[in-house]
């Protein structure tokens, strides 16, 4: 079972034609297709092409109600908030952000970021995708070095130790890799609009 992650698109549809080109069994958007919530339509034309084997959560550039009308009108799947089972290995998700600058559709407090996250601290093996990374690590660091991550998340990456974690947001970590949790046992991966092919075999 192989899918196809990534995220932060933002209206680049010949980054997404690209990704969607790409032999997968399944596609999963982390987050922020397009920037706020402007032009949903016109990747949604792209995605139906795949529609049954989409699914998608918000990031902070989208709502919760953006994407449900949007999945809806699509053919595509809503994983904001929810985990799917796919033989032993357990599939969850979370979209939006810890708090922004910009005051962003999807941003969540620090303290609803946990609240959401703790229906899966009893899946495993797990993979978890959510639209931020964790904070204080390589998978976070924007201009300046500076980190922007989320510490809920990280937080429960050091508690739960998923399999993998695969998030975006942060564009100038596009790509990077690194061993998270307190343990180093979760392979983690900012996706980026690059994308990351991940084999559910191997898990």
């Amino acid at each position: 079972m192989k899918i196809l992650f990534f995220s932060d698109i933002h209206s680049d549809l010949k980054a997404l034609e690209k990704l969607l080109d790409q032999d997968a069994d399944y596609y999963f958007c982390a987050g922020d297709l397009v920037s706020w919530a402007r032009g949903l339509d016109k990747v949604g034309e792209l995605l139906r092409r795949r529609a049954g084997r989409v699914f998608v959560i918000p990031g902070n550039h989208e709502s919760t109600r953006d994407i449900d009308s949007f999945c809806d009108t699509f053919g595509l799947e809503n994983m904001h908030s929810r985990s799917r089972q796919f033989g032993t290995v357990h599939l969850a998700a979370l979209g939006y952000s810890n708090p922004t600058p910009f005051d962003t559709p999807g941003e969540y407090s620090e303290a609803e970021l946990e609240r959401h996250l703790e229906p899966f601290s009893q899946l495993d093996p797990l993979v978890l995708v959510c639209h931020c990374p964790p904070k204080d690590t390589l998978l976070d660091q924007g201009s300046g070095g500076r980190h922007f991550g989320s510490s809920a998340i990280a937080n429960f990456i050091n508690r739960v130790s998923p399999r993998y974690f695969l998030c975006g947001h942060i564009h100038e970590s596009e790509g990077v890799q690194a061993n998270l949790g307190s343990e180093g046992k979760t392979i983690g991966i900012n996706v980026g609009k690059r994308g990351y092919l991940l084999d559910l075999a191997i898990i």
